[in-house]
């Protein structure tokens, strides 16, 4: 069994040359230059999908590609590529500081609805877990689009594309910690890591060890792969677009926000929505331009339906209601949001020393910042946790309240618990004194559907944001049957000496009405919303969006249902198969 944790990777190239490369394609304006060029291609979002779309399409120097991102380009930022300090970029000016309205499932709270504001969008700001999904969840996908293309082993391949596994920073050993098989393969420990993995072994048919989630069945206890590269955070901008800096064919324009979509000509039964306006400031001039193919709305699950709304494509009675004149009524847009549930539960330990101490002490900090900005190494070389959980409830959880299983098969997971060596909650700050572990628990099945509506009709207003967070029995059910678990992992031998105690309001949480309430109270988003313009329902099986010629949505909104795990590992793949779509589909039309 393995000993310490490896971190799977996304293939980074040589960010210093892209970066000198990349300043004759960067533009912070739209200047005559990109404003008098023709582009074949116009992709609006810099995130994920957006940066696998613009890389692969420029692969064929014949297409001309437009990248067209909202926020800064200084993905470099040190507090960005730092993953102990992934924390605090939440408010910052590399989010966009959304906030949902108040969620009835979480007494009546509005959270903060982080998303990136940068180039890399949210692999820039995220946790940087990388999760493939499951064998049911690509499953289900091919199940609700009629597209075999779905299917795990037909989606392998570009699974394949996105990631390759490299040596941790600490150069231990990594065998055992993963399964090249299942990968293209050519840290740091901490004292809570062999511990949990004992608790593993002690407790195997409840929490039995899974050598590498990422081969397609996700249950069990394993170590994590991370989104990291010599203790550096690693981004679809350092990796992809790194890539594609230095071709003459791709323009990026950073500080834009595109404001809507216009038709090209007539406007008839199916619009043809190639014109994208765009502008940098609310009083500031707009501008268009037109690509001579198509646009491809890679803008993420907020932006991308509000941008559509904006543009006349949606439910024809709600943009009625808002001013907008329809041109396509398409009442999908903006429904279907799912998310992931966090909640953090924290014991009181007898360590000498947790990620605690680093979080109080600035000089420990600097010390610590300084080894890595050395060599790559220390502390905040590691990613947010080494090892997590992810574990199905019983059937008796949904039959006893007469409710259907939401997940998508016996490979995907109801919750995943995160095994954190610090105080970890997003509603109560780290207390003064005392040290801490932390399992976080994930509604990673959920059966809540929320919204993205209109506020106004001022594109630089955000839109309302609704997830309806933990509004179901189901998912409550979920939340309780997770708990259960971490008590029941915490109550390992391994842990015996270790673990003092429960810690706040999570120990006088017994009852399940008394978890219900202690749920309400405490829990949050894990930042991972999806599906608000779906395939099957707002889109065909090629990505266009139906009623409209010219327009595809190429990113997380596109998911019908929510993968079971960490949402940037499935848009990588979900906008790798896409771009082989869209490059197919161009090269018919020369």
């Amino acid at each position: 069994m393995p000993s310490a944790p490896f971190h799977a990777l996304q293939a980074l190239a040589a960010i210093a040359l892209g970066l000198h490369a990349a300043q004759a394609a960067l533009f912070t304006s739209p200047t005559s230059e990109v404003l008098s060029k023709s582009y074949d291609v116009i992709v609006v979002g810099a995130g994920a999908a957006g940066a696998v779309m613009a890389t692969r399409l420029t692969e064929d120097p014949h297409t001309n590609v437009l990248l067209i991102e909202a926020g800064t380009g200084d993905f470099m930022n040190v507090n960005i590529s730092v993953p102990g300090f992934s924390s605090r970029l939440t408010g910052s000016k590399f989010d966009w500081n959304f906030t949902t309205t108040p969620q009835e499932g979480l007494n009546n709270r509005a959270v903060a609805y982080p998303r990136g504001f940068v180039l890399g969008g949210s692999t820039a700001t995220n946790l940087m877990i990388f999760c493939r999904g499951t064998k049911d969840d690509f499953g289900r996908f091919a199940n609700v689009t009629g597209d075999s293309g779905w299917e795990w082993e037909n989606i392998l391949p570009f699974a394949l594309k996105v990631d390759n596994m490299t040596a941790p920073t600490d150069g231990h050993n990594a065998t055992g910690q993963f399964n090249p098989a299942v990968h293209q393969a050519n840290g740091e420990c901490l004292s809570i890591d062999s511990i949990a993995l004992n608790a593993s072994a002690e407790l195997p048919d409840q929490f039995p060890f899974n050598l590498d989630y990422n081969s397609g069945d996700t249950i069990g206890f394993s170590w994590t792969q991370s989104t990291i590269h010599d203790g550096v955070r690693v981004t679809s901008a350092s990796s992809y677009l790194a890539q594609a800096f230095n071709r003459t064919n791709l323009d990026i324009l950073i500080d834009t926000r595109v404001t809507k979509l216009h038709p090209v000509g007539p406007c008839t039964d199916s619009p043809d929505m190639r014109t994208v306006e765009f502008a940098q400031s609310a009083d500031g001039p707009t501008y268009n331009l037109t690509a001579s193919k198509e646009v491809i709305l890679s803008a993420g699950s907020i932006k991308t339906p509000h941008i559509l709304m904006l543009s006349g494509i949606g439910d024809a009675s709600h943009l009625t209601e808002k001013g907008i004149t329809p041109l396509v009524n398409l009442t999908a847009v903006g429904g279907n949001l799912q998310d992931h549930v966090f909640l953090g539960n924290s014991w009181n330990v007898t360590a000498n020393f947790t990620l605690d101490d680093l979080h109080r002490s600035a000089n420990l900090t600097a010390e610590q910042l300084q080894l890595w900005m050395t060599n790559g190494t220390g502390l905040l070389g590691l990613p947010p946790t080494n090892q997590f959980m992810w574990l199905r409830a019983n059937d008796s959880t949904f039959t006893d309240i007469g409710a259907e299983d939401p997940s998508a098969g016996p490979t995907s997971a109801h919750f995943e618990i995160i095994i954190s060596d610090n105080f970890a909650s997003k509603r109560v700050a780290l207390p003064s004194t005392g040290r801490f572990l932390s399992l976080v628990t994930n509604v990673i099945s959920p059966s809540s559907r929320g919204t993205v509506t209109l506020n106004t009709t001022d594109p630089f207003d955000a839109p309302l944001i609704d997830p309806a967070l933990l509004s179901t029995d189901v998912d409550r059910a979920i939340v309780r049957a997770a708990i259960a678990a971490a008590r029941r992992f915490v109550a390992a031998p391994a842990f015996a000496g270790y673990v003092l105690g429960e810690f706040g309001a999570f120990a006088a949480a017994q009852t399940p009405a008394e978890v219900d309430a202690y749920a309400a109270d405490n829990a949050d988003t894990v930042d991972h919303p999806v599906g608000t313009v779906a395939l099957g329902s707002a889109l065909e099986n090629d990505f266009c969006v139906k009623g409209t010629k010219g327009l595809r949505v190429v990113d997380a909104s596109a998911f019908p249902f929510i993968p079971s795990g960490h949402t940037q590992g499935p848009t990588y793949i979900v906008a790798e198969r896409a771009a082989s779509l869209v490059k197919a589909s161009l090269k018919k039309r020369k």
